[in-house]
């Protein structure tokens, strides 16, 4: 009925239908039990709370529940025999036997309806699909009246749910009655214009229609017109009424569905006898009781049901959540007999002052217009200074509250419900047929206040909200939150008080269910019993790995193992959910040979091998508290000691790695070096001999000395321990990176009496030992507490390369000689070129010539001279690298290395280098470039170079330092002739605009090539290729006119559009243009490729109208002067040809749209300009990207829901947004009666755009497509589904 509902709710916020799923578990994982509540849920195919939602309510329905048990297998036939041919298998029936079974005996959260719905025929598709709840109400009934044909369950559905009405036709004149019988299996009653089911029916039955004046009956009798009255009452009522709520309504205006949430009380209780045609007999006959509402939550176009359900049998365990009585309560108490007592007045609450104000009144009523008096009088304090900030006015809020007030003597005075001022003044309405009023039982108490639930709740009074798979229990109370709002009441299920439930049938589940459906569920019950044992079983399992004692040694701190297999750990899958002590018999029965005591203890294996850390002590606990889970590892030991060796256990004594390193000195000193920790052998950095290091990895206890460290490697007392400094070398590195002597620092002698973990020191740190005769040795130097290595390693080269000057001839390669200057990472630079010249033998070639060494990049290029004060590593260079000498200085420590170039970017290497003070200021870098070409003058600058290397923005600040603007080493300057602009400056390119239609700007494009002029719905500017000057403009009014460059403007922006408009003109492209003074100049912006705007407002700055630098500008001549105002719009107006589908030439339109920007202004405007009515104009805003027009016409949007203003809607917002060029369509409908705007162009163009689409479609486009795809659609709504269900043939 209304298509898939799922959209709308995930646009407004409301969980779908699929959200009461519940999370995705593991398949192997069974559903869980039943919750507190004891009932059972059903779970979501994607799409099926409606189904869930009435389902539940068919289950709870006692008798039609027992009734479908009663039909045994012999008149249903078995599930088992439904594929067989030729067997009547009434599947539906058997179906919801088995799912009412399921609900009420299995223990399991949710049941699943999925044999349900492939009896109905559905495919996959239908679960997720989901439809209105009324509908599949009467289409399920339907189909189990037609499953059930043949067999004693054949009226079950007319026996509970049919009703009859009776409409009868009076005739004034003869008094002839026309009557006509109408069968009923539920009763749509209306929302809208109503504010109580009660309302809605004395509308539908009390209240007589009149055929009168121009809308008279025909009587049979009379043969002849006659006024008469139409009515309608109910002649039968069945044991259970269903009220479908029509809360889905149709806006004609706006053409679209809505969903009616205003407040719509029901009672709990209702007397029907006054909608009754036999009004004799007891109430009970006529009384019901509301046993089930199905709710709808969102929109009409998506949304959500769950139900809320009296279970009347008392399955279920009734255990409400113990919270605040609603605020509705205390209102109740206060005005539930104003006739018995005065009521209590609470001055926070407007409803207690107001109806205790009425109450006390003698006509107990109160004008309207001496309410606020009275309440002043009452408080002490107005309404709007009191309560219309959270309530809204006094008008609205009596309102709302509808079921307490109520207007009489036209709408001039207030008055209680409950007592009305006089029978007179007053006809009784429906509310006082009706036995109850609201949610107060069978007192007859007011409607909806009475929800004070009583202490001990009676028979049936359990109430629950069942939400597909989710069951909790509510409150009476909570109903009243179903009146209104978006989650509201959408179906009503009541049952006739009289029905009543036997004792056996109260907390039995059983009772009635057949015994071949109790076994089948039982035995169902028990499978899942079981299963869910065996996951728990195979969930709570966990793996240890169990360390003996017998294969461990304790060495350096930690437990190794004493054999190098891996034989020492074994493991055990246990239950986690076991004790401790459980676990110690496992392994006690595990080894046989064990004697004596055994303690498990928590261990942690760690690079220094297996340490320990808490002993389990509690065998009482399980593994879970004990905090042992899957991988856990376990040492089984006697609680003492290990192979003879007492441990220490506990995080302090946490075993640390270290890497001890030991100076090498030659061939002739190589100890014998014991095994490392964990197998792992002393590694040694050697090369062929040379002294270096040796290094091994040994363990340590984290809380042992410094001191006992050095015990532990046996060395003398006066051997030094040091650290690597941070940021020192403390890995060796990697090849071709900078050498140099790595620094150590030595402990102080206070340290050595600290612990590891004092000291932070953790696995992997690496330890120096080193004897007093160690320094003897060149490779270590100590500077007080630093020392310094220098290993062969670190003693490295540079190639260093000779480039004369002038470069090298073609074929003289040889000339360029190399060598190799062996060199670490601490030697200058300065001994480095030293060397090279001596290795080259330069030094008379090279006498009182400058020469630098500079490196090489991947390409070739020279970089910079490096600064030969610096050291290899301090310069950044790597060893094994190349060096060139080149001529030219090299700048100092305190000096910058720049290029620069004058007037252009660099092309070709003809930059120029000059070497400046990092403390000079641009203005002294720039006079020092000047100096070195042989310029002079004040009109210069100095520019930097963009990340495209072109000439990007100027150095503003002439007296800042290169360093305070972070100008770096070998950057690139640009000399730039001309006064350095000021600060706020603007780059704007300029085009010139040509149209046609000017005559005085023929000349400028009588050397232009173009198209002929034609009806073109795209306005497009063409990408200028490199070298064009001028390109071709269609705009979307049907014209062609040329654009072509005429140069940049820069302008600071703070300047006006008029100092904009008189700095172009002086460009010299547009010297030959006659424009008497600049307002004769109109200024468009260039975007993407297109004229967004005119430039409006000669007096505003440029800053203001959001230019930025690198803004495109396209200048137009114009015949008369123009100065247009922020909300004037300039737009292109075409009238239609009547009779044809084209249009005149398009003219120019101002639209002053400041004042009003509506669609009847813009009419008003163009009937002024063509001199015609403006009623009879049409108007449509052209498309061009979509070659279509948008009719604009009037209308009007709402506001504000709590003010209910309207407004009308401005042309310049959404959905139209006209701008500035935008072209307007016209059509005389006096004239023209086609209101089709389109034309054969447009046609066409569609046409090349559903082609387009289709190529996309198909992938034809390529990469193209892509760009396309991104941008998306507008997501469409999927059709609406019919609903059905397919039934066998049982006649």
């Amino acid at each position: 009925m209304f298509g898939n509902l799922f959209e709308e709710a995930e646009q407004e916020g409301f969980p779908s239908c699929s959200s009461g799923g519940g999370g995705a578990k593991r398949g192997d994982e069974p559903p869980p039990s039943r919750g507190k509540s004891n009932l059972c849920g059903i779970k979501n195919q994607g799409g099926t709370c409606y189904l869930n939602s009435l389902l539940q309510t068919l289950l709870f329905t006692p008798e039609l529940r027992e009734e479908l048990f009663n039909l045994g297998p012999e008149e249903l036939g078995c599930l088992e025999d439904k594929d067989k041919p030729g067997a009547k298998v009434r599947v539906i029936p058997l179906e919801l036997q088995r799912l009412f079974a399921h609900l009420l005996l299995v223990d399991q959260q949710s049941a699943s309806t999925a044999g349900l719905t492939d009896s109905f025929g559905w495919n996959s598709s239908e679960g997720t699909n989901q439809h209105d709840v009324q509908e599949l109400n009467r289409i399920l009934f339907s189909a189990l009246e037609h499953s059930l044909v043949g067999t004693t369950g054949s009226t079950l559905i007319h026996r509970l749910y049919h009703g009859i009405i009776v409409n009868s036709i009076v005739c004034k004149e003869c008094g002839n009655i026309s009557q006509r019988q109408e069968d009923f299996l539920d009763l749509t009653v209306c929302v809208c214009g109503v504010s109580s089911l009660e309302e809605a029916l004395w509308n539908m039955f009390v209240e007589e229609e009149l055929f009168e004046g121009n809308n008279l009956y025909r009587c049979a009798q009379c043969d002849r017109l006659v006024t008469a009255a139409k009515s309608a009452k109910m002649r039968k009522l069945p044991p259970f009424i269903t009220m479908s709520l029509l809360r889905f309504s149709f806006d004609f205006n706006k053409c679209e569905r809505y969903k009616e949430t205003g407040r719509y009380i029901f009672p709990l209780t209702i007397n029907l006898r006054p909608f009754c045609e036999q009004t004799d007999g007891e109430d009970s006959d006529h009384t019901y009781e509301l046993f089930s509402v199905i709710i709808h939550k969102g929109g009409c176009y998506g949304g959500h049901y769950h139900v809320y359900i009296r279970d009347i049998d008392q399955l279920g365990q009734w255990e409400p959540q113990e919270n605040c009585k609603p605020k509705t309560e205390k209102k109740v108490k206060e005005v539930k007999e104003p006739s018995e007592c005065e009521p209590v007045l609470q001055q926070d609450d407007p409803l207690s002052v107001l109806t205790a104000i009425i109450a006390q009144e003698p006509s107990k009523s109160v004008l309207l217009d001496q309410l606020g008096q009275k309440l002043m009088s009452k408080i002490g304090s107005s309404w709007s200074k009191k309560f219309r900030k959270y309530y809204g006015p006094i008008g609205k809020f009596l309102q709302s509250h509808n079921d307490v007030f109520m207007l009489v003597c036209n709408g001039t005075k207030v008055a209680l419900k409950a007592n009305p001022p006089s029978p007179m003044a007053e006809p009784p309405g429906p509310a006082e047929l009706a036995t109850n009023d609201g949610l107060s039982g069978a007192t007859g108490q007011n409607p909806g206040l009475d929800l004070e639930p009583d202490p001990e709740p009676e028979q049936g009074s359990h109430w629950f909200d069942l939400n597909d798979s989710t069951v909790t229990s509510i409150r009476e109370s909570d109903i009243e939150k179903q009146f209104q709002g978006k989650e509201s009441a959408y179906m009503l299920f009541y049952r006739k008080k009289q029905l009543q439930r036997p004792a056996e049938a109260l907390n039995n589940p059983l009772y009635k269910v057949p015994p071949h459906l109790v076994q089948m569920v039982q035995e169902e019950d028990c499978k899942l019993q079981q299963n869910r044992e065996k996951f728990e079983a195979c969930n709570n399992t966990v793996e240890l790995h169990l360390h003996l004692a017998p294969s461990y040694r304790l060495e350096n701190g930690a437990l190794q193992q004493v054999s190098k297999e891996p034989n020492g750990s074994t493991t055990l899958s246990f239950d986690g959910r076991k004790t401790v002590g459980d676990l110690r018999l496992a392994i006690y029965q595990m080894q046989e040979s064990w004697e004596g005591d055994m303690a498990l203890t928590v261990a942690k294996s760690l690079p220094a091998g297996l340490h320990l850390y808490k002993t389990l002590t509690d065998d009482g606990v399980s593994l879970y508290n004990a905090g042992i889970y899957t991988k856990s590892d376990l040492f089984v030991w006697n609680g003492r000691e290990v192979s003879g060796a007492s441990l220490l256990i506990g995080a302090e004594w946490e075993p640390v790695l270290l890497t001890v390193v030991r100076p090498f000195l030659g061939e002739d000193d190589v100890p014998e070096l014991e095994n490392g920790v964990d197998g792992v052998g002393a590694s040694s950095g050697l090369e062929n001999g040379e002294p270096g290091l040796k290094k091994e990895a040994r363990g340590f206890a984290g809380g042992a000395t410094l001191v006992e460290v050095m015990e532990a490697l046996g060395e003398p007392k006066e051997s030094l321990l040091c650290q690597a400094q941070a940021g020192g070398k403390k890995d060796e590195q990697k090849e071709g990176e900078g050498g140099g002597a790595s620094g150590w620092r030595v402990f102080p002698p206070e340290d050595l009496q600290r612990t590891l973990k004092e000291l932070s020191l953790k696995d992997g740190d690496a330890l120096l030992v080193l004897e007093p005769h160690s320094f003897d040795s060149s490779v270590f130097t100590r500077n007080g507490d630093v020392v310094s290595v220098t290993t062969p390693s670190d003693c490295r080269w540079l190639l260093v390369e000779f480039r004369p000057e002038g470069g090298v001839e073609e074929g003289k390669e040889d000339e360029r000689r190399k060598t190799k200057v062996p060199a670490s990472g601490n030697m200058l630079l300065c001994e480095v070129k030293r060397r090279a010249i001596e290795e080259l033998q330069l030094q008379e070639q090279l006498q009182g010539a400058e020469y630098c060494l500079r490196q090489v990049d991947y390409t070739g290029k020279l970089l910079p001279p490096v600064c030969e004060e610096l050291s290899v590593r301090d310069a950044g260079v790597r060893l094994m690298t190349t060096l060139t000498l080149c001529p030219g200085n090299a700048p100092k420590a305190s000096q910058l290395f720049l290029h620069f170039c004058v007037g252009t970017a660099p092309s070709g290497g003809l930059e120029m280098d000059i070497i400046v003070e990092k403390t000079c200021s641009v203005k002294e870098c720039m006079d020092a470039m000047l100096h070195a070409v042989g310029l002079e003058g004040n009109s210069w600058h100095l520019r930097r170079l963009d990340w495209c290397e072109e000439v990007g923005e100027p150095l503003m600040d002439e007296d800042a330092l290169l360093s305070e603007l972070k100008i770096s080493h070998g950057e690139t300057l640009v000399l730039t002739e001309g006064q350095l602009p000021p600060k706020g400056y603007l780059k704007l390119s300029v085009w010139l605009y040509l149209d046609p239609r000017n005559d005085s700007a023929a000349f400028m494009q009588a050397d232009c090539n173009h198209t002929p002029n034609c009806c073109v719905k795209e306005q497009t500017l063409e990408v200028a290729t490199e070298g064009e000057t001028h390109q071709s403009l269609l705009l979307s009014h049907g014209t062609m006119a040329e654009l072509r460059s005429v140069g940049a403007v820069e302008i600071a922006d703070e300047a006006t559009l008029d100092d904009l408009k008189t700095q172009v003109l002086t460009l010299p492209a547009l010297q030959n243009v006659c424009v008497p003074m600049s307002a004769f100049l109109r200024v468009w912006q260039l975007e993407g490729q297109r004229l967004t705007r005119v430039l409006k407002g000669q007096e505003l700055t440029l800053r203001k109208l959001k230019l930025t630098s690198g803004t495109g500008l396209c200048v137009e001549q114009l015949l008369k002067e123009e100065d247009l105002g922020p909300k004037q719009v300039l737009l292109y107006v075409k009238m239609g040809v009547p009779g044809e589908r084209c249009y005149y030439p398009s003219e120019e339109l101002v639209w002053d749209a400041s004042r009003d920007s509506s669609p009847r202004s813009l009419r008003t405007c163009l009937a002024a300009r063509y001199g015609l009515c403006a009623d009879s104009l049409l108007l449509a805003k052209c498309q061009p990207d979509k070659h279509n027009w948008e009719e604009i016409s009037n209308w009007n949007q709402q506001v504000s829901k709590r003010k209910k203003k309207k407004r009308t809607e401005s042309l310049l917002g959404a959905p139209f947004h006209l701008k500035d060029g935008d072209t307007i369509g016209i059509k005389n409908l006096l004239i023209d009666n086609n209101r089709d705007f389109s034309t054969q162009e447009d046609e066409q163009g569609q046409q090349r755009l559903r082609e387009q689409a289709e190529q996309r479609r198909k992938g034809e486009l390529g990469a193209g497509s892509d760009d396309q795809k991104k941008s998306g659609s507008a997501k469409t709504r999927k059709p609406e589904v019919a609903l059905s269900i397919n039934v066998g043939v049982f006649r």
